[in-house]
Formats: C-alpha cells, sequence, structure tokens
C-alpha cells in the first residue's frame, strides 16, 4: 500500500510532533471509531510510552505519514503525547564536536 493511502491522502499532521515526542494510549473509549486498520496498528504500539520515531520504525512508515495517523488519534482522544522540554539551550554541545573534530585530524 502506498503511504499517502494510509493518511487519506494528508501530507501534513493536524498537530506539530517532533520524533522523539513520546505516545501513550489513554485506554478510553474512543469517542470515534478509529479510522483505518494503520490507525489500529500504531494505537496497538502505543500501550506503554514509545517515540514517534519508534513507532514509524515500527509500521514501516515515512514520519509523516506516522505524524498524520497520530494526529488523528491525538484528535479522538486514543492517546496523549508528551513533547521533548525545549529549554531554550542548544542540543549540539560545542566541547564534544571540538573533540570529535581533533580526533578525528589525528586519525588522518
Amino acid at each position: 500500500m502506498r503511504p499517502y493511502t494510509a493518511s487519506g491522502g494528508r501530507t501534513r499532521p493536524p498537530v506539530r510532533l517532533d520524533l522523539m515526542t513520546l505516545v501513550m494510549a489513554t485506554g478510553r473509549a474512543v469517542r470515534r471509531e478509529v479510522p483505518g486498520p494503520e490507525h489500529r496498528q500504531v494505537l496497538k504500539l502505543c500501550s506503554g510510552p514509545i517515540s514517534v520515531a519508534e513507532i514509524a520504525a515500527q509500521v514501516r512508515l515515512p514520519a509523516t505519514v506516522t505524524k498524520v495517523l497520530l494526529g488523528d488519534l491525538l484528535a479522538c482522544g486514543a492517546v496523549t503525547v508528551d513533547a521533548p522540554d525545549r529549554t531554550g539551550a542548544s542540543p549540539i554541545d560545542r566541547d564534544l564536536l571540538e573533540a570529535v573534530l581533533r580526533g578525528l585530524r589525528e586519525r588522518l
């Protein structure tokens, strides 16, 4: 099946999800029926906290398509999400990168 079929042709998720966002099933009755088999497959993976990236890898769909499916599940109350903290600090450790660069130069 083509990925866009799973997402109903949609290419943009209805909510912003990071690849590191943790997703977990709520266990509550869904307000409306989960749309399709891909949604149900994703929902089964969410019995415990799992990242968006891991879900995409498990269902073998592109991350964008997975995010669309997760957006649908979030909208119908089937899952909750916990986005990673954005403290404003750069995720890049300059000292570490410089040490790696020095190590690479020494090997050449």
